[in-house]
């Protein structure tokens, strides 16, 4: 038997991604580990309707990985990019973007969205079920960058 556990991502600024993926993304912290030999805190993460399953470790979580020695990290694009399915792409995306948050891909086909955390980690939007009809202003939105 094989159960996925979670994705680490390495953050440099532990508050710029807690701000990123728990107040503007809305992601939800489960527990936290403070390594002081080791030099290093761990954050997991949770999406909001796992939280419960997450509690009792069942559910698949984001795990941020903060080295107190080390605070850039490259390449956030090589690592691919993490995929949260969402209830309404189109209102994800403006929350987002109220948030400050660049829509690097927007959703023009109603179903997938691409944006990127602090650190350069890409994360696909997928909208839940049937994609939704094309809509402004995102049928028409030019791509921002890379994800």
């Amino acid at each position: 038997m094989m159960e996925y556990l979670h994705t680490m991502v390495r953050v440099g600024d532990v508050d710029a991604a807690l701000d990123f993926y728990c107040n503007k993304f809305g992601l939800v912290e489960v527990r936290r580990t403070e390594n002081e030999k080791g030099r290093f805190t761990l954050i997991f993460l949770a999406a909001p309707g796992d939280v419960e399953r997450a509690r009792e470790s069942r559910a698949p979580l984001l795990e941020l990985t903060y080295n107190w020695d080390e605070h850039e990290y490259a390449g956030g694009r090589n690592f691919g990019h993490l995929a949260y399915r969402v209830d309404d792409i189109y209102e994800t995306c403006d929350r987002l973007m109220k948030a400050g948050v660049t829509i690097n891909r927007p959703p023009r086909d109603g179903y997938m969205a691409f944006i990127r955390s602090p650190d350069g980690i890409s994360i696909e939007l997928l909208q839940r079920g049937e994609p939704k009809a094309p809509a402004e202003p995102w049928a028409s939105m030019p791509n921002t960058g890379t994800w």
